[in-house]
């Protein structure tokens, strides 16, 4: 996990550390981790910001000493990253609904993202995670497009013990929606998970569809659901289903297979919307809280 990224920062970290850190050493070794970043699919942006923020604070604590250097420059990325990662409005999807339970108020989570991320199974897990913690949950097949996406969600929902509220294929996915939702509603449940078929954030009638969804449904929250793999694809994405919807957080599939981590890097600071959680196998169980620390030592660790 993040294997590239990690021996790729800390071969910059070592280049940089070596030598004598004069004003022109000093800027070409931010410029190079900078390459770095960018290289293993980190956005542009986040890159630069990342590396100006490590300029300020090794140059808020330089003592001259080259046996210091290395920690120093490790610390203050660290530190850099921690602070890029840092959602300014952090959601707990557990304490949400939680929240509005305690209140007597279903909670409805729409999920959204492109074809092959993992949606479905995203949806499956954190259907677990809330039956797990004493929710009562509902799922709406609102895959009314692709072939076979109402049977794997029935299969996951009877493993499960949780009910799906369908209609045949090419049916109005808002009205699925929508009556999942007044099925809730009418008998207290919980929580409803909304299930919709994969779109490329390209595609404007599918967003249009998506668009409508939305507004029937009226879910309180908007998760988009990323593949990690697929690097600077995956923010382009977030940024487009933000634009469209606005989203409140992103979910990132295939974590564990991820070598250079640019994605989970990346998304929060573009999206301004936090990861909330990561998956990191195919397991119900297989749902990880995202934590910017959890990220930050595995991306400066040496091992």
């Amino acid at each position: 996990m993040f294997d590239k990224l990690r021996g790729a920062i800390s071969n910059a970290v070592t280049k940089a550390t070596t030598r004598e850190l004069t004003d022109k050493n000093f800027s070409n070794a931010v410029w190079e981790l900078q390459l770095v970043l960018i290289q293993n699919d980190v956005a542009v942006e986040v890159a630069e910001h990342i590396c100006e923020l490590t300029k300020e604070k090794m140059l808020g604590s330089r003592t001259g000493r080259l046996e210091n250097l290395t920690k120093l420059f490790h610390l203050a990325l660290h530190d850099s990253i921690i602070e890029v990662l840092t959602p300014e409005y952090p959601l707990d999807l557990l304490e949400f609904a939680k929240k509005r339970k305690d209140e007597g108020d279903t909670t409805t989570i729409l999920f959204v993202g492109v074809n092959g991320t993992g949606k479905t199974t995203t949806l499956a897990k954190l259907a677990h995670l809330y039956k797990k913690n004493g929710f009562s949950v509902v799922i709406a097949a609102g895959d009314t497009f692709r072939a076979g996406s109402i049977e794997q969600l029935e299969k996951h929902a009877a493993r499960l013990e949780i009910r799906v509220i369908k209609q045949g294929y090419g049916s109005d996915a808002a009205a699925v929606a929508y009556d999942a939702v007044a099925h809730a509603k009418a008998r207290h449940i919980d929580v409803v998970l909304i299930d919709s078929a994969g779109r490329m954030q390209s595609n404007k009638n599918l967003i249009e569809e998506m668009k409508k969804m939305a507004r029937v449904a009226e879910p309180n929250l908007k998760i988009f659901v990323g593949d990690a793999l697929a690097g600077n694809d995956a923010l382009s994405q977030a940024k487009k289903f933000n634009d469209a919807i606005g989203i409140d957080g992103a979910i990132l599939t295939k974590v564990d297979a991820d070598p250079s981590g640019g994605a989970a890097l990346s998304v929060t600071f573009v999206t301004g919307k936090p990861v909330v959680y990561v998956g990191i196998g195919q397991g119900y169980e297989d749902l990880q809280r995202f934590n910017p620390e959890w990220l930050a030592q595995r991306l400066m660790s040496e091992k």
